[in-house]
């Protein structure tokens, strides 16, 4: 979801495919909420008045968005777990340098050899990566591209990274939105591989929600009885709206404003901001826009 300031990860969990440790949405501390939108730069839409206004798009079609189909579930926070034989939403296996796990993030296919994630999951001493696409093999990345100069306490950093492969992924591919801002009051979905209030994970799982604040490099949803949130896992994952009965990539998962999942406020990169789609567009020239 750019980097926040006063931001510390969450504790990390063992769980997922490998048997590894989910990488955690980041959560900010208060005094980091207190600044956000003001420390990262440019205007911003205030959030609407309280409550939060319903998503249009009910929790229990949020899958029929990524392709999927709907087993009775309740996921991602206040979600719906989907089938994943054709979705374009995608688990990221994590590994160090030293060939140690090292978590896992969740991405969202943009080209047939490219997934876009958050900077933050592939930060530090992370030195490969694998994708597991809903069903098969796991896929090596050839490559992985953090925002360059991300650093995890700057509330000016970009929060999202690309891998990139050496064969097709074989999934439907999501346009990114280029051509317009996210709207306050805009019914999102989001989607990703991480954990729901049972604490459970290693699922696919979409929800609804409503886009409550926007700036230049942030995206801002709340958590309420009728809106989804976003978990541990879910980081790198997207954030979906609909643009002339498309729906496209207009957020990446970056944070969350709690270390829990069934409260406060999620935070998206955005992909319109200028820098994020020069980074991403250079990597992935043949990406789908909308």
């Amino acid at each position: 979801m750019g980097a926040l300031r006063g931001l510390a990860h969450v504790v990390l969990q063992w769980v997922g495919t490998e048997g590894g440790y989910y990488t955690p949405v980041r959560a900010a501390s208060a005094a980091g909420l207190a600044v956000l939108l003001s420390a990262c730069g440019g205007g911003f839409s205030p959030p609407p008045a309280s409550p939060t206004p319903t998503p249009t798009v009910p929790i229990s079609a949020a899958c029929n968005v990524l392709g999927a189909t709907v087993p009775a579930a309740t996921s991602i926070a206040n979600g719906a777990a989907c089938t994943t034989t054709n979705s374009p939403i995608v688990l990221i296996n994590l590994r160090d340098t030293d060939g140690t796990l090292a978590g896992a993030c969740s991405g969202t296919v943009l080209a047939r050899r490219a997934v876009l994630t958050a900077a933050h999951c592939l930060d530090g001493t992370v030195g490969s990566a694998r994708v597991f696409t809903g069903s098969g093999d796991q896929i090596a990345a050839a490559s992985l591209h953090p925002y360059p100069g991300y650093r995890e306490n700057d509330p000016n950093a970009l929060d999202v990274g690309v891998l990139l492969f050496n064969q097709d992924l074989g999934t439907p591919t999501i346009p990114l939105l280029l051509g317009r801002d996210a709207r306050v009051g805009e019914t999102a979905v989001i989607a990703g591989w991480g954990r729901d209030q049972a604490q459970s994970g290693s699922t696919l799982r979409a929800g609804s929600t409503t886009i409550s604040a926007v700036s230049s490099t942030l995206l801002q949803t709340e958590v309420s009885g009728t809106n989804s949130s976003v978990c541990p896992g879910d980081s790198g994952g997207a954030l979906l709206v609909s643009e002339a009965g498309v729906w496209s990539l207009a957020g990446v998962i970056s944070a969350n404003s709690t270390t829990a999942c069934a409260f406060g406020s999620n935070f998206y990169a955005n992909l319109r901001n200028p820098q994020i789609g020069a980074f991403v567009l250079g990597l992935v020239p043949d990406a789908r826009r909308q």
